[in-house]
């Protein structure tokens, strides 16, 4: 089951083109990573899911229910962390937290206080003394305290130190454990790499490459390093894939693209000092994207 499927989505700003033919499925349970630098379409696409903004093409539904028709059905069941949250400052964190509540209905307070102690929140001061991190952790609690079904969450680490980071993480892992899904956006390679399950890398509103992070990595070139005993011959022939960057030594480095089983036949049928293949990241794999996307 999927809670997001998008189709063919456009969004344009008069001359300004945001999404071009955008196309992706966010899974029941996953924990989906929107990858891409600032600029290429993420937030865009995110309002767009959450009744925001109006698409000007293609569709996009939620839970089985379209976007802008049926926006207010779908917010009941889902919780927005936006980008650049604003919070008014005369409340103080728990008041925030209180209104919120009661906005929702009741039933997220216990929860609240929960993640005010897990993120060390300092809950009962004035929210315009609090610094970025402070209110970065102030809205990321607004979202999760109330268990949503789907949180859609927009550069969510943004102001947090690395331990705070690590404890969104923890929390994230622990909501998809529960069966709910997490739909976030980020330029940060790291942290999808750490946290996602399911990848889609966006570049100037379109979508280079989506599927699950290890498919991704299968699918993207890897180093390869071999080592010869002696000085290789002038007429050293490799299979197709393998790309040779240089040869030293009798160290020959390059790149090997597809999958891995035709290399390591091929690479039996050599007397090899050592052989180094190097499992890509996805760092390598964006960086790949771009350099072939490239303007």
């Amino acid at each position: 089951m999927n809670v997001v499927e998008i189709h063919n989505l456009a969004k344009s700003y008069q001359d300004v083109v945001a999404l071009r033919d955008v196309s992706l499925t966010v899974p029941a349970g996953s924990r989906f990573g929107f990858l891409g630098p600032n600029g290429a379409g993420k937030s865009t696409t995110l309002r767009i899911l959450i009744g925001l903004l109006r698409a000007s093409g293609g569709s996009a539904r939620v839970f089985g229910l379209d976007a802008w028709g049926e926006s207010t059905a779908i917010r009941k069941r889902l919780a927005y962390l936006s980008g650049d949250a604003r919070l008014y400052g005369g409340m103080t964190g728990h008041g925030l937290l209180r209104f919120v509540d009661r906005a929702r209905g009741g039933g997220g307070w216990a929860e609240a206080l929960r993640l005010c102690e897990r993120f060390e929140l300092a809950a009962e001061r004035k929210i315009r003394s609090y610094s970025k991190g402070m209110r970065q952790k102030l809205a990321i609690i607004q979202a999760l305290m109330h268990k949503p079904e789907l949180l859609i969450l927009d550069e969510p680490t943004s102001g947090l130190d690395p331990l705070m980071q690590q404890a969104l993480y923890d929390e994230l892992r622990d909501a998809t454990a529960e069966g709910r899904t997490v739909l976030f956006s980020s330029h940060t390679l790291s942290e999808v790499e750490q946290l996602c399950d399911q990848v889609a890398i966006v570049r100037s509103g379109r979508i280079v490459e989506a599927g699950t992070t290890e498919s991704l990595r299968k699918r993207a070139l890897r180093r390869v390093v071999l080592k010869h005993c002696n000085q290789l011959p002038e007429s050293f022939s490799t299979p197709e894939g393998l790309t040779v960057h240089g040869t030293k030594n009798g160290t020959v480095t390059g790149t090997w693209s597809g999958p891995v089983d035709p290399l390591i036949a091929w690479l039996s049928t050599l007397q090899l000092d050592d052989v180094s293949i190097s499992q890509p990241s996805l760092e390598d794999l964006f960086a790949t994207y771009y350099r072939e996307q490239g303007d």
